[in-house]
């Protein structure tokens, strides 16, 4: 499993964007996204760069 910490989500429409842009790449397998502690865990072996690009492309940071 892979988590990463996403900076910058405020509101269920965040979590959504999130779970939605990590869910299309190539080899996750599930999603959860945890608005209090701003993680997302990622189940599955998707390549982590495309998973943080992904989220970046929605306008969030990673950390």
């Amino acid at each position: 499993m892979l988590e990463i910490d996403v900076v910058g989500m405020t509101c269920t429409h965040c979590v959504l964007a999130v779970s939605d842009a990590v869910s299309a790449v190539p080899g996750v397998l599930g999603v959860a996204v945890d608005l209090a502690t701003a993680k997302v865990q990622i189940q599955g072996e998707p390549n982590p760069s495309a998973v943080r690009a992904a989220i970046e492309e929605e306008g969030y940071s990673v950390r």
